[in-house]
C-alpha cells in the first residue's frame, strides 16, 4: 500500500501495461471504476516488486502476513483460493501419489487432482439425519484411512465447511506427521479463525502444513485474493515454483494492495471485529428460530465426532421442514425481496454475516423470511432430503479428464464412468468427478437439483441434460 501511494506521489509517466495509462485511454472505464482505482492498475517495476520472485515491497508484505496468521510464510495469491487450493495438492502429491481427502470438497480440488494426476482416496464424511448436509470427518474414520493408505503423502480437510462444521484437526493434523504425511487445509470460508475468539482452531495453530485462505470472504480484501500460508515443514522455494506453474505473471495491485491493507485491519482490530460478527450471528439465528419452520443451526449440534466443532459466526438455516428447498428460498429472497445470500442447495441456505454487516440488516433478513413462511410454506412430503452422493471411484480424474470420451443423454448415461464434472455452484461440491460411476442416486439428485433450480457448472452441457462418459 505505501509504495503504491508513494508511485501515485511521483506522477510516473507511464509508457508501460496497463494500456489505459492510469485511466485516460479508457474514459467510460474510469468513470465506473474511479479514478484512484485506474491509478493503481498498474504493472510490476522496481518500485512495486514482482509477484512471481518478490524481493522487497510484496515480500515484506508477505512476511507481515505470515506473522499475522501464525505462519513461517505467505504467499499472496490472485487466482483466488482455488489457486492456493491447487498450489498445495501439486506441492504435496505427483502423478500416481495418494492424498487423503473427504469428498466434499471444493471443485478446486478436483481440478488439482486432474493438473497433478494425484490419486484421491475419499473418507466418507457422513451425512446429517435432519439435514440432509455432509459433514466433516469423524476422527476414527481419518484413523482407519491412514492406516489403510500410509504410502498416501498428503491429507486434506475442511476447515471449516461451507456451513460451518469441522473435524478434529489437531489430532488429524498429529497422526497424519506421525505417518510423515502433509496435511492441506481448505481454509476458505475460515479466515476469522486466526483472529477471533471462541472459534475453531486455524490450521497454522493446529500445525498443518499449508493453508488456504479467502481473505475476500470473512476478511474483507477485493474479490479473487487470497492467502496461501506454509507451516514449518513445507520448503518456501519450491512452493513458489508450483504457484508460478498457474499464477498470472501480470498480478493486479489492486488484489495485492487489498490483501495488505485487509492483513493489518486485522492483525490490529480482528479480535474485536469478529467478536462483533460472532454475536450478529448469534443474533440472527435466535430471531431466525422464532419464527418457525426454519432452524437455523449453531454450536447445539457439536458431536465430538463429524461435527467436532462449529464456527458460530456461520449462519446456516435448514427449510426442509417448510417445505421448501434451499434453493428456493435462495431465489424468492433475491427476487422479491432484494435480499442477496450466499448459496441455497436442496434443503439449507447461507447467509454469509461478515464485517460488513449490521443489525438492520439481519432484522431486514428475518422479517422476509417470516413473510416467506406466511406465504410459501407447504407440505415437505416429497422433498429430497440428502445434499451427498457417496461416489464410487474407479478411475483416478486425471485419467478420466483426458480419457476418449462421448457425450450420452444424462438417463442413458447410468453406470458408465463420468469424463466431466456436475457441479451446482454454489456451495461447488461436485456431484460427480471425473472417474466416478454415474449412479442412479447421482442422476436422482441432478435432476431433482434442476427442478429445485440450482445452478449447474463443470460440465459441457450446462443444463447437464446429456454428460460426458468415458468410451
Amino acid at each position: 500500500m505505501e509504495a503504491l501511494t508513494e508511485l501515485g506521489r511521483r506522477r510516473v509517466v507511464p509508457f508501460d501495461v496497463p494500456g489505459h495509462k492510469r485511466g485516460r485511454g479508457n474514459p467510460d472505464l474510469a468513470e465506473f471504476l474511479g479514478e484512484k482505482a485506474m491509478a493503481l492498475d498498474v504493472n510490476s517495476m522496481k518500485s512495486l516488486d514482482f509477484l512471481g520472485n518478490p524481493v522487497s515491497v510484496i515480500k515484506e508484505a508477505e512476511g507481515l502476513a505470515a506473522e499475522a496468521f501464525g505462519a513461517r510464510a505467505a504467499f499472496f495469491m490472485v487466482g483466488g483460493t482455488t489457486s492456493s487450493v491447487q498450489a498445495m495438492v501439486m506441492s504435496a502429491c505427483k502423478r500416481g501419489e495418494k492424498i487423503l481427502l473427504p469428498r466434499n470438497v471444493h471443485v478446486s480440488v478436483i481440478t488439482a487432482l486432474i493438473l497433478s494426476g494425484a490419486v484421491p482416496c475419499y473418507i466418507d464424511p457422513g451425512i446429517h439425519e435432519n439435514f440432509g448436509i455432509s459433514l466433516g470427518m469423524n476422527f476414527a474414520d481419518i484413523k482407519a484411512a491412514i492406516e489403510k493408505n500410509p504410502d498416501a503423502k498428503a491429507i486434506l480437510l475442511n476447515n471449516p465447511t461451507y456451513y460451518g462444521i469441522c473435524s478434529d484437526l489437531r489430532a488429524a493434523t498429529k497422526l497424519a506427521h506421525d505417518y510423515g504425511m502433509m496435511v492441506l487445509v481448505d481454509e476458505a470460508h475460515g479466515t476469522h479463525f486466526s483472529f477471533g475468539e471462541n472459534l475453531p482452531p486455524s490450521g497454522m495453530a493446529a500445525g498443518a502444513d499449508m493453508a488456504s485462505v479467502s481473505m475476500h470472504k470473512s476478511g474483507g480484501s477485493l474479490t479473487q485474493s487470497s492467502i496461501l500460508l506454509l507451516g514449518p515443514r513445507p520448503d518456501a522455494a519450491s512452493v513458489r515454483q508450483i504457484i508460478n506453474l498457474t499464477q498470472t505473471t501480470s498480478a493486479s495491485y489492486l488484489l495485492l494492495s487489498s490483501l495488505d491493507i485487509t492483513r493489518r485491519n486485522l492483525a490490529l482490530k480482528g479480535a474485536e471485529i469478529f467478536a462483533r460478527v460472532y454475536e450478529l450471528a448469534a443474533y440472527a439465528r435466535d430471531e431466525i428460530n422464532k419464527i418457525g419452520g426454519f432452524y437455523a443451526f449453531g454450536k447445539e449440534i457439536i458431536n465430538g465426532g463429524n461435527i467436532f466443532d462449529f464456527d458460530a459466526t456461520k449462519l446456516s438455516v435448514n427449510s426442509l421442514k417448510m417445505g421448501l428447498a434451499g434453493i428456493e428460498v435462495y431465489d424468492i429472497l433475491r427476487d422479491d425481496y432484494d435480499i442477496q445470500i450466499e448459496f441455497g442447495d436442496i434443503g439449507n441456505f447461507l447467509a454469509y454475516i461478515s464485517i460488513g454487516d449490521t443489525k438492520k440488516d439481519i432484522e431486514r433478513l428475518c422479517s422476509a423470511l417470516a413473510e416467506i413462511l406466511r406465504k410459501y410454506r407447504k407440505d415437505p412430503k416429497g422433498m429430497l432430503d440428502y445434499e451427498y452422493v457417496h461416489p464410487e471411484v474407479v478411475l483416478p480424474p486425471q485419467t478420466a479428464f483426458y480419457g476418449e470420451k462421448e457425450n450420452l443423454p444424462l438417463g442413458a448415461a447410468c453406470g458408465r464412468i463420468a469424463a466431466e464434472m456436475a457441479i451446482c455452484y454454489p456451495p461447488g461440491i461436485p456431484i460427480l468427478a471425473p472417474g466416478e460411476k454415474i449412479t442412479p442416486a447421482a442422476i436422482d439428485y441432478i435432476r431433482y437439483a434442476k427442478e429445485r433450480g440450482c445452478k449447474f457448472t463443470g460440465s459441457r452441457d450446462s443444463g447437464v441434460d446429456s454428460i460426458l462418459v468415458l468410451k
